[in-house]
C-alpha cells in the first residue's frame, strides 16, 4: 500500500495518514484479544483475524485510480484500519496458541514468544520485499488477490487442522 500510494505522487503526511486507524484498530485489538481468544476459543479468532485481512485486502483491489485524493485516501484509511484488527487478532491468538500447547509454562514459554515475535518481525521484512515484487510484477489490483487468496488458503488449513477447543476457557461452575 505504502509503495503504491508513493508512487502515485502521495506526500509523506498523506502516506502517515493511510496507517492512522490501522495503528489505533491495532491498539483496540491488542487490548481485546487475549479476551476473545480465551473467550471464544483460538482458532475462531484465527479466523477471524484471516477474515477481515481478507476483507481489508479486497477493500482495497476495489480502489478507482479516478476517485480524488481525499476519498482515496478515506477508503484506504478504513481499509487499514480492518486490517489493522485483523492482523492484531492474528498477532494476539498466535500469542495465545503458543501459552496454551507450551509444555513447560515456565522457560519454554518465554522462548516461544521470543521466537514467535522475532520471526514476525523477519515476516514483516520479507513481506515489504515480497510486497514490492508483486506490486511490480502483477500490479495494485492483482497482488492483492492473490494475497487474499493465499490467505484463503491459510483459512482453511486452519478448520481443518486446528483443534477446535484450543485455548477456550472451560465453563465455570462458580459465579
Amino acid at each position: 500500500v505504502l509503495l503504491h500510494f508513493f508512487r502515485l505522487g502521495y506526500t509523506p503526511f498523506a502516506l502517515a495518514f493511510l496507517f492512522l486507524l490501522y495503528e489505533i484498530a491495532g491498539i483496540v485489538a491488542n487490548l481485546g484479544g487475549g479476551w476473545l481468544a480465551l473467550r471464544f476459543g483460538i482458532p475462531r479468532m484465527l479466523a477471524t483475524g484471516q477474515v477481515l485481512q481478507i476483507a481489508g485486502l479486497v477493500m482495497l483491489s476495489a480502489l478507482d485510480p479516478g476517485w480524488s485524493a481525499a476519498v482515496s485516501v478515506l477508503w484506504v484509511l478504513v481499509a487499514q484500519g480492518i486490517s489493522g484488527i485483523a492482523k492484531d487478532v492474528t498477532k494476539t491468538a498466535s500469542k495465545s496458541a503458543i501459552k496454551a500447547t507450551s509444555r513447560d509454562r515456565s522457560s519454554q514459554l518465554f522462548h516461544w514468544v521470543a521466537w514467535f515475535t522475532g520471526s514476525k518481525n523477519a515476516m514483516k521484512g520479507a513481506g515489504f520485499f515480497v510486497g514490492g515484487l508483486l506490486l511490480e510484477v502483477m500490479g495494485f489490483q492483482h497482488a492483492l488477490w492473490l494475497m487474499a487468496a493465499l490467505i484463503g488458503l491459510i483459512l482453511v488449513a486452519g478448520f481443518v487442522l486446528l483443534p477446535v477447543q484450543l485455548g477456550k476457557a472451560k465453563s465455570s461452575k462458580t459465579v
